[in-house]
């Protein structure tokens, strides 16, 4: 039998989020299932090669995307993350690499997959609460700037005390979006501005680290350092189940 993530308890925890979500029957097959999904996250497989101890792969995968579809992953993400801290906020952005599979879905978006001279990549836009916990995140090209999703990430975050995110947010009208949001921004001008940075709280910026620490807590799983899936729904499916699996034990 393959390695298992789930202990009785975080799957009872897991399971009446799934119900309380109204589009989940209570199956027992749902937790081998859920593993299946889990297994596929962390290792990065083809569906296909997913070991038969969780079932056949296409079952798997169909219920998974089908949870994909009827965003029961990011409920599920939504639900664990109720009780955020509010006192910090820390943004950024990590580009992960497309893997050629994730190329010819059957669709006309661009499938927030962008080209650069590095290839094809997706950007993954995260805010984090002050104990490094992922609150709320979205998905570009990989070409894209970061300064360009600032606006829309934060919007989707609840009221934070402070807001701290680096030189590439740097930005008069993303400044006065936080402050509009009775926020003070923590966000260092660059060399060239004539304002400088004497305002800056370095003593708070140095905690700047809780945010890459949530992407490098996010790329344990293989299947979020590098993007497999076509569809953008089934990627950002994807890092919501992680985010709830490493708000789970809070």
């Amino acid at each position: 039998m393959p390695g298992l993530m789930l202990t009785d308890a975080d799957w009872s925890r897991l399971s009446n989020l799934l119900q309380l979500s109204g589009r989940v029957y209570n199956k027992t097959e749902h937790r081998l299932t859920l593993e299946g999904i889990l297994y596929r996250m962390r290792t990065g497989c083809p569906w296909r090669d997913l070991p038969a101890a969780f079932g056949h792969w296409n079952t798997v995968f169909r219920r998974f995307n089908l949870w994909s579809k009827k965003g029961v992953l990011s409920q599920l993400f939504l639900g664990l993350a109720d009780d955020p801290d509010t006192e910090w906020l820390f943004m950024d952005g990590s580009v992960a690499r497309a893997h050629q599979h994730s190329s010819g879905a059957a669709s006309d978006a661009d499938e927030a997959i962008g080209q650069s001279r590095g290839g094809r990549s997706t950007k993954l836009h995260l805010a984090v609460d002050g104990f490094g916990l992922p609150v709320h995140f979205e998905l570009s090209g990989g070409n894209s700037h970061d300064i360009s999703r600032a606006q829309s990430l934060l919007a989707g975050t609840p009221a934070m005390d402070y807001v701290v995110a680096d030189k590439g947010y740097d930005s008069a009208a993303f400044r006065d979006t936080i402050q509009q949001r009775e926020a003070r921004p923590v966000i260092p001008r660059r060399s060239n501005s004539r304002q400088g940075n004497d305002d800056m709280d370095w003593g708070l910026y140095r905690y700047r680290h809780l945010v890459e620490n949530a992407f490098a807590r996010l790329k344990h799983f293989r299947a979020i350092a590098t993007r497999y899936d076509k569809l953008q729904r089934n990627y950002a499916s994807m890092i919501a189940l992680a985010c709830a699996i490493i708000w789970l034990p809070m």
